[in-house]
Formats: C-alpha cells, structure tokens, sequence
C-alpha cells in the first residue's frame, strides 16, 4: 500500500506548487507531497515532504482532501492537509524538483488543467477556499 501525505499552503491568496521532476509526470505541478516513511505519522510525513519539497516550515491545521485509488495489485491513499505557513524559504532538491512557485486561486481552478499532475490537486485548493478542512482532531496515532 502507497500513503501519500502533503499540504496545501497558502499566502495571500496565493498557493504553493511544486514542478515535479520524476519521469512519470516530469514537469507537472503538484502539492509538496511524497510518501509516508515507516515509523513516522501522518502528520510528521506530511511536514517533513513539505520541507524537502519547498524548503518552507508549516504546521497542519486541519485535512483538504483525501483520496485512495485501488490498482490492479495495491491501494494508494493520499492525504493531504492544510498547512500554514511558519516560514518561508524557499530551497529544493533540483533531482527531484524542478521548481517551486506560488500561483492564485484562479490560475490553479481555471487555466492550469493539463499543467496539473491531477485533478485533485484543483480539488484541493478548491477545498481549501471553500474551507472546506476537516479538523485535525479526527487524526489519531493509535498506540496499539
């Protein structure tokens, strides 16, 4: 199984994407997001990939979107939550990202359907406009 954790940070107005550099959706926008590590919560993933991806420091405040795709032989389950930006300073892996930028609402919503590396991500903001964002008190780490 594949857990996909990340966020939707946004400032004034603005989102912050991520150019993906990987093959298979090479140049495509996305969320900071990746996969979670074993040992590590939902939350601890999400925050370290947004810090790999973006180089920026947020804390989680409550869950945009959440999806899971079954595959032929495996299950994917992203999700991905509203992060608030602590500190901005953008740095980024060139390996694995090719660039970071803010973009407005209406340019992710309206103009950047083939640049997307899905339509969840326009979901997402969309979600995240809305205030549509479950809280975060419906995470849990289970202890046993």
């Amino acid at each position: 199984m594949k857990v996909i954790v990340g966020g939707v940070i946004e400032k004034n107005g603005k989102y912050l994407l991520v150019q993906e550099a990987k093959e298979k959706c090479f140049e495509k926008w996305n969320f900071p997001a990746g996969h979670l590590d074993v040992k590590e919560s939902l939350e601890q993933g999400a925050i370290r990939e947004i810090k790999e991806e973006t180089g920026c420091d947020v804390e989680l405040d409550g869950i945009c979107y959440i999806a899971n795709k079954i595959l032929e032989d495996d299950l994917f389950v992203m999700i991905i939550f509203n992060a608030k930006l602590i500190k901005e300073e953008i740095k980024f892996d060139k390996e694995e990202i090719l660039d970071v930028k803010w973009f407005d609402y209406d340019t992710i919503v309206n103009e950047m359907h083939k640049e997307l590396r899905g339509n969840y991500v326009r979901t997402a903001v969309i979600n995240q406009k809305k205030n549509v964002i479950a809280p975060m008190d419906i995470v849990d780490i289970l202890k046993d």
